[in-house]
């Protein structure tokens, strides 16, 4: 039953008395307002009440006493279907003042008013599966004030349920292309339950990156880089506009990775703009590793694209620091393995021949610059590599042969894969690297056995009467060979010398020898845990920054001290992170020298990244993530996991250091 001072406001229309609502408790009304509610809502709805003042008064009073009400008592899940059907009945009138300056219109009013009610329970399921459908259509009926209400908490609703909001995904894109920007940032959590919605809408968003502000920008990225990782053939077509923003500094790091991630898929729509790509990378260094990787993607086209591509990348080797050397070996791997003809058929002989990378890079510059003078001389095709002699020829045969001698399972670690016919990489550019480092660390192991073991045994003029290896000026890289090639060589004609001898080895070498061997098998066993590392893509942005991570935690440490501990709980607003801090000096006068000081914070996954980061610069060697310490804050972060968030080692690569403005 009604309130009696409810029932005579509401039934007889008295404004006189409507202030007294005020002087109730809230306990004491709780019970009658959703029949409050819905006799507010039979009297907006009244022919006459556009024109009533008085009638809009008492409305607007009882409105505001019941949305006090139901917040003081936390009553909103009992009365959200009461409140919510006022709520719609105000999409029936008119919302849209008469001009920009005038007033907001009687339904209008009650539309804002109940609004900040309902949708600050944004956390509440219940009250939101009744919620966000109205609130949508608000979005294209509102007022322009009235939307952008909307949106800031639509926003928040969908962090928190973004299945209620996947329903409405056309909408909510509509809203941001006509002009409710804020509404970009619910596109990012929506787009992995309607992502066919969001790609009809590409070509429009991806034009607009140029009329938002910044922080609107980032949300854009962020679902750029969604697209590019999950559905990057859809990025294609706009691979020119993309390109565009490359400028923009605050975009660039971010835009050339969502176009690493389109040159995987489609190579041929990045061709055009390596020129571009290579001015930033030029202009930015630091950039230079997306731009190696589009570079590598498109070189599998064909090879007239891997040849104009390995130019590039070679010249970058011999040129770059040595942080940029992994990864210009790596693609320059993977093309001349797809095309192995660019180099004649002795790629890897040329890859195991210094560790000098300056010194590689002459020889592949020369071979391309060989190769390129045969594609212009047409006249007078060349039938075989520069240097084709017989001296080459004769390299190759005895290297294959002294590894056959060597070990018959030495076949057996190499992986036969078949060249695809589609212009895609044979096999990953870890699983090239990881088969090359296997090849050469077997090989250095074999080698030091068999030297320990036979040619110290032996007078040192025998290589005058052993099998030589005779160098073209080509092949030798101006002195460059290492000296490891002509030691197995040597070792090679030294055992056919005592075979024919019939000279034994000696016992104690050979003892040696075998402890060579079982050090070249630790350090295969220690490889494998390198290679580990190199496919883990938080170890590797770990080692690439450790210096910038040491100097931003040393700076910080003034400021902001480290919590000791974490612990990341839910809360009626979200996950939050519960902060415990001890003073690093504990002073006789300190007030925390025994105790802790507690912090509760809204921003569990900047705190998780500090906490990395502090971790980090502790360490003399880059984290990964089989560390226990980095499994922990992964388990925390799984704690705060939002919809459509990233994971931990992702979100953790995004950016190096925290905005300073945190």
């Amino acid at each position: 039953m009604m309130h009696q001072l409810f029932s005579q406001v509401l039934g007889q229309r008295d404004l006189s008395r409507a202030g007294d609502l005020f002087s109730l408790e809230d306990d004491e009304i709780e019970d009658c307002l959703s029949q409050a509610l819905d006799q507010i809502k039979t009297i907006s709805c009244s022919p006459d009440y556009l024109t009533n003042d008085n009638d809009q008064a008492v409305v607007e009073i009882c409105v505001t006493r019941i949305t006090t009400a139901i917040r003081e008592t936390g009553s909103i899940g009992r009365h959200s279907t009461a409140l919510v059907g006022l709520w719609e009945s105000c999409l029936e009138h008119n919302l849209t003042p008469q001009a920009e300056s005038a007033e907001d219109t009687p339904h209008a009013k009650i539309a804002s008013d109940i609004t900040s009610c309902i949708l600050q329970n944004y956390s509440c399921p219940s009250v939101m599966v009744l919620a966000v459908p109205v609130a949508v259509r608000f979005l294209q009926r509102g007022s322009r004030e009235l939307s952008r209400n909307m949106s800031s908490y639509l926003s928040l609703a969908a962090i928190a349920k973004a299945d209620l909001l996947a329903g409405h995904t056309e909408a909510v894109t509509i809203s941001v292309l006509n002009g409710n920007h804020m509404l970009l940032r619910v596109l990012p959590s929506v787009y992995p339950r309607q992502p066919d919605t969001i790609h009809r809408h590409l070509d429009d968003l991806t034009a607009m990156m140029s009329q938002l502000e910044s922080p609107e920008q980032q949300h854009l990225i962020r679902l750029i880089q969604m697209i590019a990782e999950q559905h990057p053939l859809m990025l294609s077509p706009q691979v020119p506009v993309l390109i565009s923003y490359l400028g923009q500094q605050a975009l660039t790091e971010a835009l050339l990775g969502a176009l690493v991630d389109v040159s995987q898929a489609s190579p041929s729509s990045l061709v055009s703009f390596l020129p571009t790509l290579r001015t930033v990378g030029q202009q930015c260094p630091s950039f230079v590793g997306h731009v190696v990787k589009i570079h590598g993607a498109v070189g599998i086209i064909s090879e007239v694209h891997a040849h104009t591509s390995l130019l590039y990348l070679v010249a970058l080797l011999g040129s770059m620091e040595h942080s940029f050397h992994h990864t210009l070996l790596l693609e320059i791997r993977a093309l001349t393995d797809r095309y192995p003809s660019l180099l004649g058929g002795t790629g890897k002989d040329i890859y195991r021949m210094s560790n000098s990378f300056s010194a590689i890079a002459r020889v592949l510059e020369r071979w391309l610059d060989e190769k390129s003078a045969c594609r212009v001389d047409k006249a007078s095709p060349r039938t075989s590599p520069p240097g084709g002699g017989t001296s080459e020829q004769q390299l190759q045969v005895k290297i294959q042969a002294f590894e056959e001698k060597m070990s018959r399972t030495d076949k057996q670690q190499k992986e036969v894969v078949e060249e695809s016919p589609a212009p895609q990489r044979r096999y990953s550019l870890s699983q090239a690297v990881r088969e090359e480092r296997q090849e050469m660390r077997f090989n250095r192991s074999k080698s030091l056995a068999l030297n320990a073991a036979r040619s110290r045994s032996v007078h040192s003029d025998v290589w005058d009467d052993g099998e030589g290896v005779e160098l073209s000026p080509d092949i030798s890289l101006l002195n460059t060979l290492p000296n490891q090639l002509a030691e197995n060589q040597e070792a090679l004609s030294t055992e056919r010398k005592v075979a024919a001898d019939g000279v034994p080895p000696d016992p104690t070498l050979l003892e040696q020898g075998v402890k060579d061997a079982e050090k070249g098998q630790r350090e295969e066993k220690e490889g494998k845990k390198e290679e580990q590392e190199e496919d883990d893509r938080l170890f590797l942005h770990l080692r690439d920054n450790m210096e910038k991570i040491r100097v931003f935690c040393k700076d910080t440490k003034q400021q902001i001290p480290i919590p000791e501990h974490c612990v990341i709980e839910d809360s009626s607003r979200g996950c939050v992170a519960k902060l415990s801090f001890s003073c690093p000096l504990k002073g006789h006068y300190c007030l925390y020298a025994k105790s802790c000081f507690n912090l509760t914070s809204r921003q569990p996954h900047l705190w998780i990244h500090m906490l990395l980061l502090h971790l980090q610069s502790k360490s003399s060697i880059p984290l990964c993530t089989k560390d226990v310490c980095i499994q922990r804050l992964a388990s925390l972060w799984e704690k705060t996991q939002l919809q459509g968030a990233h994971s931990f080692s992702m979100a953790m690569t995004q950016h190096v250091t925290p905005h300073r403005k945190f």
